[in-house]
């Protein structure tokens, strides 16, 4: 649009010329005959005015030698050069010379070449000085009636903007464009004419548009996007007709061109704010994004659809299965924000459809030979949900999801048995189907995490004799012969050649093994092992959890421990039946002790932790002492069989409420004092309703031009850095503004002698990810005098970068040292905080032991103070995630404890992908502790 100020003409740098030949060389290339040698000193004069030189003795030789040659590049490029160079003297009044270039520029406008002729109208509007401008007038008027439409159309650009900076020089602009519409049948020259109406004579647009109407759906899209702006406009004012308005807005949502189809339903969404028109408008965005093949569209017309949702609640809600059409895209962000949509939209009405989508999307994951588990993960998840909220699909939503159980390659599973868990606990009616479904799919559970889930729902919620018994005849199937140590040796005997008296034994050897517990910090285990001589390829074929047991993972063994003293505990108090009472204690004691015994072998591929084999010990000892005393058997069943229960239930229980009190943040609050004026919306302005959009404040937001709430002044001065000394000859401070993705220096020099510095610049150097755009200017420095210096850096990852250099500067004559000689003030280091880059992320447990184990670089901080703990704690272990502007994640895990004597001793561990982010937060946390 010609009313946008920040428009400027870019003339890309070329290491073929140079910048620093002097005003004679300068000159006599441009006297040259060759035309190549003048257009690259044309280049090079151009590039050296916007430095700041002003060549003002060069403006006559351009006139002679330059202005009349008839090569294309020549003309472009003196088109740039009058755009830069000064028009006008020393008094503010137009250069003599310029008339000799409004002649040119003239001939230019009434050339036989209709392209010539377009490039000089649009070189016209960037000319801001009315003297030159008035004179081409008439030559401007007259283009508009060029037979072609490239003339034309920029034609109408150059008087709109004519006519914004300078209204006295074309004052029947208004009734010209108005003309000049009437008459025009080019749609790109009819969009043009009608924007300049719609922006300098809206109400002679609003007269041409009530003349067209009938015709808006019929035009071409360019006409109809203009016609939409016309609306959006005019809709501000009192007097608009808004029921006309919205029946051709509404028209265009059945357009095919998606640019219209946008527009008139962001623009419809601000008109009607009834039912039926906003599902119009809803329903025309999802049209839009199952059409679109842009991803990045796609995203910005789902936020947009969900900001619609947030405003009219509960309205869209029946548009939830339209809504699902868009899983059909393969971008996983555009399915998220899909899913996420979808999950707020549910209601008992949809939930049964919304659930047999997601359901057939989640099946065609599974049968898809290409690896998709990110989006499965996504489903399971939304389907958890929906089972969750709704108890009327929950358990055909569990019994499809425990299909997933046997995966062993991806987290899907373990995510299925932590919502396994959560259903069982929250529907008791369905514990019965979903314990039968769980014990019959043991058999093919590949992963431990999932086998420790299963057990710990078997051993919980298995409240009958009947279903005890199934329980142990599972484990029975999946644990295989038992002693396990007397079946390994069986078998081990008939498998492996006998060893020769030479071959030496299997020695032991130091195994560094690293264990991450769930809070992130390290398990404390033995590192001496003995190398298992058995091939691990043997135990694959064997049970699943005995193979997990013959591969070292005792802490599924431990669970398996405390899961059979609950079956037994369980069976105990059911069961009268003395005999079968003692059978199973028996058989559990056994299971136990010959997991002891193999784990002490060398038949597993890493030995049992004192930690598992203390647990197991327990449970051992609790079922031989069941029946010798009974306070201790009603002790112990109390706390196996009720308080971990208790435990899950109350954390069930903080999740909901740590859940609900993040809903009702999201939740906008419209807080009304009691004296607050009352608004009818009917009879007020729009800004009264509080739901319009306000696109002018969306675009000034997009291009940075906002009126974006300044720091205060204390807060700026916390952000000045001082570069010089006091005592310098040149005192310098920097005032650091940190944008997202660049850094803003305002330097501020002061010369502090009875000395003129010539030639004075700052010169500014980098280290890390951070690049100088442009660099500084030269000035000169009268004495006692200052300069306002500015200096863009861009940023490009998250790292503590340092700025550094010095002020080179040149004394005139008469000063201590001779004219010519440089001087240099180095400057203080400016050190760019990481803080301005990386703000606090929310990540489950899951995501942290992931990411956790997928960086790669760590950094500790050792934690050594005397501050104590808010309230009264020994010990404090936490995780903490961050993520960057750059996409760049960020873990530390905080393990402190509080000593004797009082302080605080512990450490910071860091983790992130990249080096710089986890050395520049432990520098940060260095500095604050």
């Amino acid at each position: 649009m010609p009313s946008d100020p920040t428009a400027y003409t870019l003339v890309a740098s070329n290491g073929g010329y140079q910048l620093d030949m002097s005003t004679q060389e300068l000159r006599a290339n441009l006297q040259s005959q060759n035309d190549e040698v003048k257009l690259e000193t044309l280049r090079a004069i151009i590039v050296s005015t916007l430095n700041g030189e002003q060549h003002a003795s060069l403006l006559m030789p351009i006139i002679q030698y330059v202005l009349p040659s008839k090569n294309k590049q020549l003309k472009k490029m003196l088109q740039f050069y009058w755009e830069v160079c000064p028009k006008l003297d020393s008094e503010g009044k137009l250069k003599q010379e310029m008339i000799l270039v409004c002649n040119a520029v003239r001939n230019d406008l009434q050339h036989p070449n209709e392209y010539i002729r377009g490039s000089t109208l649009r070189f016209l509007q960037k000319i801001k000085e009315p003297e030159i401008l008035d004179p081409l007038i008439p030559t401007v008027r007259q283009c508009l009636e060029h037979r072609h439409s490239y003339v034309r159309k920029n034609a109408v650009m150059a008087i709109w903007t004519i006519y914004q900076r300078h209204e006295q020089l074309i004052v029947d602009a208004p009734e010209l464009m108005e003309e000049f519409l009437a008459n025009e049948s080019d749609a790109t020259c009819k969009r043009n004419a009608l924007l300049m109406l719609v922006h300098c004579a809206p109400e002679r647009a609003v007269e041409y548009l009530s003349n067209v109407m009938s015709q808006v759906p019929v035009m071409d899209e360019l006409m109809q996007l203009a016609v939409i702006e016309l609306t959006r406009q005019d809709s501000k004012n009192e007097n608009a007709n808004l029921q006309e308005y919205i029946q051709v807005v509404s028209e265009l949502l059945a357009s095919s061109s998606h640019a219209v189809k946008y527009e008139a339903a962001i623009t419809l969404a601000g008109l009607a704010h009834n039912v039926p028109a906003v599902k119009a408008v809803a329903s025309a965005l999802i049209e839009l994004t199952v059409q679109e093949s842009d991803n990045n569209v796609k995203l910005i017309v789902l936020d947009r659809l969900d900001g619609l949702r947030q405003r009219h609640e509960h309205v869209l809600d029946p548009l939830v299965i339209d809504l699902l059409r868009v899983l059909s895209s393969s971008d996983m962000d555009v399915r998220k924000k899909v899913l996420d949509m979808a999950l707020d939209m549910i209601s008992i009405r949809t939930v049964e459809e919304v659930v047999l989508i997601l359901r057939k999307e989640l099946s065609k994951t599974s049968h898809s030979q290409e690896a998709n588990v990110d989006y499965r993960q996504l489903l399971i998840k939304s389907l958890h949900t929906c089972a969750v909220r709704f108890s009327e699909v929950a358990g055909d939503v569990m019994h499809e999801l425990m299909n997933f159980l046997g995966d062993s390659g991806s987290t899907s599973a373990v995510d299925v048995i932590a919502f396994v868990r959560e259903v069982v606990e929250r529907f008791p009616d369905m514990r019965e189907s979903i314990l039968a479904k769980l014990l019959s799919s043991f058999s093919d559970f590949r992963n431990g995490k999932v086998y420790r889930g299963a057990l710990w729902v078997v051993g919980d919620y298995c409240m009958s004799i009947n279903s005890v018994n199934d329980a142990m005849q599972q484990i029975r199937n999946v644990l295989g012969e038992v002693p396990i140590l007397a079946a390994e040796e069986r078998a081990a005997e008939h498998t492996e050649q006998p060893a020769t008296e030479d071959e030496p034994a299997s020695a032991p050897r130091t195994v560094p093994t690293t264990r991450v517990r769930a809070d992130g910090t390290y398990a404390t285990e033995s590192a001496f092992t003995v190398e298992a001589p058995m091939e691990r390829s043997n135990s694959r074929n064997k049970p699943p959890l005995r193979s997990l047991i013959l591969f070292g993972d005792f802490y599924t063994a431990s669970v398996l421990a405390a899961t059979l003293v609950k079956l037994v505990l369980r069976y105990l108090t059911l069961s009268s039946n003395e005999a079968a009472n003692n059978k199973l204690r028996a058989e559990a004691m056994l299971i136990m002790t010959s997991i002891v015994r193999v784990g002490q072998s060398k038949y597993v591929a890493a030995k049992i932790d004192e930690d598992s084999k203390e647990r197991i010990m327990t449970c051992l000892q609790i079922l031989g002492r069941a029946t010798i005393s009974l306070d201790e058997a009603h002790a112990a069943a109390e706390i196996f069989l009720e308080a971990s229960r208790d435990a899950y239930a109350h954390l069930l229980q903080h999740e909901r409420e740590k859940e609900s009190e993040r809903s009702d943040r999201n939740q906008t609050e419209v807080s009304i004092q009691p004296h607050t004026q009352l608004s009818f919306r009917l009879l007020g302005d729009s800004k009264a309703q509080g739901e319009e959009v306000d696109f002018e404040a969306e675009l000034s937001r997009a291009t940075g031009m906002s009126a974006v709430p300044k720091d205060d002044f204390i807060s700026k001065l916390q952000r000045v850095v001082q570069l010089t000394g006091f005592s310098d000859p040149i005192y310098a401070e920097a005032y650091v503004d940190v944008h997202q993705f660049d850094i803003l220096l305002d330097i501020l020099v002061v010369n502090q002698t009875q000395e003129t510095f010539q030639n004075m610049s700052v010169e500014l150097a980098t280290l890390g990810d951070l690049k100088l755009v442009e660099r500084p200017s030269t000035y000169t420095l009268a004495p006692y005098s200052f300069q306002s210096i500015k200096a863009t850096i861009k940023v490009s990852s998250t790292e503590t970068g340092v700025i550094f250099g010095n002020i080179v500067y040149e004394r005139a004559s008469g000063g201590a040292s001779s004219t010519g000689d440089s001087s240099y003030v180095v400057l203080n280091d400016i050190h760019v905080d990481v803080m301005d880059y990386i703000s606090p992320s929310v990540v489950n447990e899951t995501q942290f032991r992931s990411m956790w184990t997928g960086f790669e670089w760590e950094n500790k901080v050792n934690v050594k103070t005397n501050l104590s703990l808010a309230g009264e704690c020994g010990f404090l272990s936490a995780n903490l995630s961050a993520s960057s502007l750059f996409g760049e994640d960020a873990l530390a895990n905080v393990s402190i404890e509080r000593l004797d004597d009082g302080t605080i001793q512990g450490h910071v561990r860091i983790r992130s992908k990249t080096q710089g982010i986890a050395l520049s937060l432990g520098d940060k946390i260095t500095l604050v502790r």
